[in-house]
């Protein structure tokens, strides 16, 4: 089990760390304080701020772009679009810039890696047709378009796929899609032009078959975006989340994605490495919080005394030291696995990370508002939002309570294969 960085991946790595460090991070708060500005004005705070533009362009002329590429995919569209090199990097090699995305809520976008939109072109990568990536694909590797992913819906218990009641019927050469989404990450943006549709098709069919994937454009007759939700009181611009509703919408057969009834074979596909980009970042977001937490305790003084010597702190930065490295370890094992295509093994492993990595970054930033006192609570810093951000990956791509099902099945398989076997061999 070697997790060692490929030279090229290092120094990709090392790259993307001083761009954040150097480009991003000074950039954040003017960003965010223009965004506040125009909220509060009655402004457009979705349409997104021109340096992130500025930026884009900085990081596509430095090879820093679309570093997502997964290896298998080392053709046109890693040479034509990709980053230097001209192929995709492995699990492994990605995870750590990944990592360093994850320090800011603006990277991910500079460097044309942020949900959905990675997820949503590594399903038409390895499942659309050549006009489906003609049209979508392409312009979403430029970075000229954004898209969204609609699944959860608001009257099912979306945990459970199988539930998904919105609807994508064959009708000669069309597909009909009816029904309402929400939580569509995506959708406030203005320059999101294509949203991926799951619904079901067939009733009757086996459950994992039922349900199939269509490509819809967003200013297709009948798409209406009726609001845009909160995240305990953030907007998330300038992607968002959304409630979008399909009324009698109607898009060529030829927006079907691999196939009907294949929408569960194209999620576990799209999923599993998303969990692993979505793990990394919230590993980087908890490292600048415990950067931000160090730097509070030795400057910060209080009963005569830097806070690093108060209360504790010290144990408390020493744990979230030792939480991240752990978590790092599991997602790099995770991340290995996938790599080897170790199936079952990377199933657990992918699940395991879903669970712990969310978990300890939000017990490390809420550490680092704890160090910081009203100041961690409010805007000023970005503790706030990460901590919101950290929670809300507890239920994206799956809750916490799916995951630990999914591990403990896989572990009491394992038992399970070998009844009869003596106690002490179980």
């Amino acid at each position: 089990m070697d997790f060692s960085l490929s030279p090229r991946a290092a120094d990709l790595r090392d790259r993307v760390r001083a761009f954040v460090a150097e480009e991003v991070e000074p950039a954040e708060r003017g960003v965010h304080e223009r965004l506040v500005r125009a909220r509060e004005s009655g402004g457009d705070p979705w349409t997104p701020d021109p340096v992130i533009s500025a930026l884009q362009a900085k990081a596509r002329a430095q090879g820093l772009w679309n570093l997502f590429l997964p290896r298998q995919h080392a053709g046109r569209y890693a040479a034509d679009f990709g980053t230097d090199g001209g192929e995709g990097l492995t699990h492994v090699d990605y995870a750590p810039l990944a990592e360093a995305m994850g320090r800011s809520f603006l990277a991910p976008l500079v460097f044309n890696c942020n949900a959905p939109d990675t997820g949503n072109m590594e399903v038409l990568l390895r499942y659309g047709t050549d006009e489906q990536r003609a049209r979508w694909l392409e312009p979403l590797l430029r970075g000229e378009i954004r898209s969204a992913f609609c699944m959860t819906e608001p009257d099912v218990a979306s945990s459970d796929a199988t539930n998904m009641a919105a609807t994508a019927v064959l009708d000669g050469d069309e597909v009909v899609v009816n029904g309402r989404k929400w939580w569509s990450t995506g959708v406030g943006n203005p320059d999101c032009k294509v949203l991926v549709f799951m619904g079901l098709t067939d009733p009757d069919a086996h459950r994992h078959s039922r349900h199939t994937m269509v490509l819809v454009p967003r200013d297709a007759p009948g798409v209406t975006v009726e609001r845009m939700l909160t995240t305990m009181g953030y907007h998330d611009e300038p992607l968002g989340h959304g409630e979008v509703s399909f009324d009698d919408v109607r898009v060529p057969l030829g927006n079907v994605l691999l196939g009907p009834g294949r929408a569960f074979e194209i999620a576990q596909g799209r999923l599993g490495p998303g969990r692993v980009h979505h793990c990394m970042r919230a590993i980087g977001l908890a490292e600048r919080a415990l950067d931000l937490a160090c730097r509070r305790a030795l400057d910060r003084t209080a009963f005569g005394k830097p806070l690093a010597n108060l209360g504790g702190n010290r144990e408390r930065i020493a744990e979230a030291r030792i939480a991240i490295n752990r978590s790092r370890l599991l997602v790099l094992h995770a991340a290995w696995l996938l790599d080897q295509g170790l199936g079952v093994e990377a199933i657990s492993a992918v699940s395991e990370i879903k669970v712990e990595v969310p978990r300890m970054a939000l017990e490390v930033i809420d550490m680092a508002i704890q160090l910081h006192g009203g100041a961690g609570m409010s805007d000023d810093l970005p503790l706030a939002a990460a901590w919101v951000g950290a929670r809300s990956l507890r239920l994206a791509d799956g809750p916490d309570e799916v995951h630990r099902n999914v591990v403990a099945k896989i572990e009491l398989g394992r038992h399970q294969a070998t009844p009869g076997a003596p106690e002490a061999a179980r």
